[in-house]
């Protein structure tokens, strides 16, 4: 019997209250993470926080729906609503990026970088993307990913200012002729000239991709330059600065309607082919659905608004810590992060990350360009730590609960002992101040919904 008087939020509700019915003690895991979450500041520069409204349609009962293919063109029947919801974050994709093509589908922002790459380029083909060590990506060329096992990989690094040397990155694609060059970074503090890029590719008949997945908040709101009508194809992820599901973008300007070199069909053509049937089987529609509404509010003053505290924050994160004596990579920030190089302060990345953990503050081991720290790789030791701003900037903190962020970063790593995960250990004095400190924060400045 149908029960007609069941609303969406019940099933929601009902949901929530069956895991503990099916499982209390994993039900409890799930309350200590809200809890956890809501208690401590997220610094990690790869995350943010989804809005309650994204969390909740990746909880819908679209997750039930096979819809192989796309909107009106599905392999399955009872789609129609579903082509809607799609069309939907189309629609906002291509509005918000204002971009000609957008393809909602792919699972993650890696997968969307592997169609496009093998879509584009064969198996075995010369492709060129930054070095891992110099903050690119590992689905640009690093020879632990597809993309350094399957294809050939010219990479490019940073100059000894930090930055990236374009007339290097040229006379590297000159003298290799790549069929296509990557530019976007994972741990890179300053601006990309996509432009420059451009005229690289051109040059030596490359196409280009961009991946924004860490700057695409500051490009929906005008604080970074858009690659969209510079590069081939962009990428992005949703969950960084999105504030999204984790998911993936893939989008084309004013290229769209270029035919893909040396076939006859379109860029576009060939990418929604790509994506499926050749990568990807059913899209997940309820993340979808959160893709739409993250699109959505991506497109409001708030938004805007948060993405210039991003920058502004990271600043002032910058400049206290290098006012105490931090080493900072590349001299200062145009974006969300803030690498750290730890040399100085005789402490990996890898112990940071944990001191910082235990006392509330979340942040991310990463290696420094040309660095090495006790005469091991740095892939292996880290030097450094990451530091991203977007979740401290979506809780709405000032300039002063940033300075307090930075003290309190600092205040812990001059207070850690030991060269190993093992021997580390905080100042119990340091630890037990800075985790009040923390919580203090936490409930002046709370997650906005949660």
């Amino acid at each position: 019997m149908v029960n007609s008087s069941s609303k969406l939020s019940d099933l929601l509700v009902r949901g929530i209250k069956n895991i503990g019915d099916v499982n209390s003690e994993f039900m409890q895991v799930l309350e200590r993470e809200y809890e956890r979450q809501k208690s401590v500041l997220m610094m990690v520069a790869s995350s943010s926080y989804a809005s309650p409204s994204v969390l909740a349609c990746m909880g819908m009962p679209t997750v039930n729906i096979t819809a192989e293919g796309y909107p009106h063109a599905r392999y399955h029947a009872g789609c129609a609503e579903v082509d809607k919801i799609e069309e939907v974050a189309i629609t906002n994709a291509k509005q918000i990026f204002k971009a000609a093509y957008a393809n909602v589908q792919p699972h993650s922002a890696t997968t969307a970088n592997e169609i496009v790459t093998y879509s584009l380029v064969k198996p075995g083909g010369l492709i060129m993307g930054m070095n891992l060590s110099s903050g690119g990506h590992l689905s640009h060329g690093a020879s632990v990913s597809y993309s350094g096992a399957d294809f050939q990989v010219v990479r490019y690094g940073l100059d000894e200012n930090y930055l990236i040397d374009y007339d290097k990155v040229e006379e590297l694609a000159l003298q290799h002729h790549p069929k296509m060059i990557i530019c976007g970074t994972t741990a890179y503090c300053r601006k990309i000239d996509f432009k420059r890029f451009r005229e690289i590719a051109d040059k030596v008949g490359a196409y280009l991709l961009a991946d924004i997945s860490h700057i695409s908040g500051l490009v929906i709101a005008g604080l970074h330059e858009s690659p969209i009508d510079y590069a081939h194809v962009t990428t992005t992820c949703t969950h960084k600065q999105l504030f999204g599901p984790r998911g993936g973008l893939i989008l084309s300007g004013k290229d769209a309607k270029s035919k893909v070199f040396g076939e006859n069909i379109t860029l576009e053509d060939k990418l929604q082919s790509a994506v499926f049937p050749f990568f990807q089987g059913a899209p997940m529609i309820n993340q979808i659905a959160a893709k739409a509404i993250a699109l959505e509010l991506a497109g409001s003053l708030e938004y805007t608004q948060t993405m210039q505290r991003v920058v502004d924050n990271a600043k002032i994160l910058f400049n206290h810590l290098q006012s105490k004596g931090f080493d900072i990579i590349s001299s200062g920030t145009e974006n969300h992060i803030v690498l750290v190089d730890l040399s100085n302060k005789c402490i990996g990345g890898d112990v940071a990350e944990k001191a910082l953990e235990e006392c509330g503050i979340i942040v991310n081991k990463n290696g420094v360009p040309n660095k090495k720290i006790n005469g091991n790789n740095t892939s292996k030791r880290p030097a450094g730590i990451r530091i991203g701003t977007n979740g401290i900037s979506q809780r709405n903190m000032t300039a002063e609960a940033v300075q307090k962020c930075a003290t309190m970063i600092a205040d812990v790593l001059n207070h850690t002992h030991g060269a190993s995960l093992e021997t580390c250990k905080v100042d119990d004095a340091v630890k037990f101040d800075v985790l009040r400190k923390v919580e203090e924060l936490c409930q002046e400045f709370p997650i906005p919904g949660y």
